[in-house]
């Protein structure tokens, strides 16, 4: 049961989740499911998933609607990813769904810290400004989409960092301009799996509505700090990378002791 303590920081965690969405696009979804497990005090992982899944997918609604406003997003190969996306988010979700949430918990991780090293060793590309998505790289790009979906269904909207590098690898766009496209995905993938969920009775539609709430305010403040950083070579690249690293491990730790305990 959930009572009014928890809910205000469910909001509290909207705050975080929307202010790092702004800041770095799908990277900011990694954040929703340990919030909600560990600070909100939900108890079942898959309960936070879906929830976080509904939640995440309107904040990053939000973001890509003050990014627009900023004039980074490509909307053609966002709809191009996202598409893909969409039908391995859905077969990712399925198959999460019967996996121990504890051990789906362990996997996420792994992945998280793979990826940071990754970010890590490419933060000084500052990518190709004007990338367009067309028929040279379309494929490219909905395969990128497609394998991206499947992990954000499969670990929860969680698995939407993986956007974000999706994006640059498969089209050279600054990551400024990944952050923000990568929104129409995150939007996308989160309400697919989130729908998936709720065929389960998996999401708590009040803890959501609150996460939603503090999502509007944090979305808004992580924008605008993003455009200021975009401006220093690496610096989004690095941040982004740190982020993952540090949830990735404390996640393992958590784990951990759960074992342990």
């Amino acid at each position: 049961m959930i009572d009014t303590l928890h809910y205000a920081l469910g909001a509290f965690s909207g705050v975080l989740v929307g202010f790092v969405l702004g800041l770095v696009g799908g990277g900011g979804s990694i954040l929703a499911v340990p919030l909600l497990l560990y600070l909100v005090g939900v108890k079942n992982p898959h309960v936070a998933i879906g929830t976080s899944a509904f939640a995440v997918a309107a904040n990053a609604a939000i973001g890509l609607w003050n990014h627009a406003k900023a004039g980074t997003v490509n909307w053609r190969c966002g709809y191009i990813y996202a598409a893909a996306g969409v039908v391995g988010a859905f077969a990712g979700s399925t198959i999460g769904k019967n996996i121990d949430g504890h051990k789906l918990l362990v996997l996420f991780a792994i992945l998280m810290i793979v990826v940071a090293v990754m970010m890590f060793r490419n933060r000084g590309d500052v990518g190709v400004e004007g990338a367009q998505c067309n028929r040279e790289n379309v494929g490219k790009v909905a395969g990128y989409g497609l394998a991206t979906g499947v992990f954000s269904g499969f670990f929860g909207i969680g698995g939407g960092f993986l956007i974000v590098p999706g994006l640059v690898a498969s089209t050279s766009m600054p990551i400024v301009r990944a952050i923000g496209t990568s929104l129409i995905a995150v939007t996308a993938f989160g309400l697919t799996t989130s729908f998936n969920y709720t065929l389960s009775g998996l999401v708590n539609w009040p803890l959501a509505a609150v996460f939603i709430f503090g999502g509007i305010f944090g979305s808004a403040l992580g924008t605008r700090v993003s455009g200021i950083l975009s401006a220093d070579k690496g610096k989004l690249n690095t941040i982004f990378a740190s982020f993952v690293l540090v949830v990735a491990f404390y996640m393992l730790w958590r784990s951990a002791m759960e074992l342990l305990a």
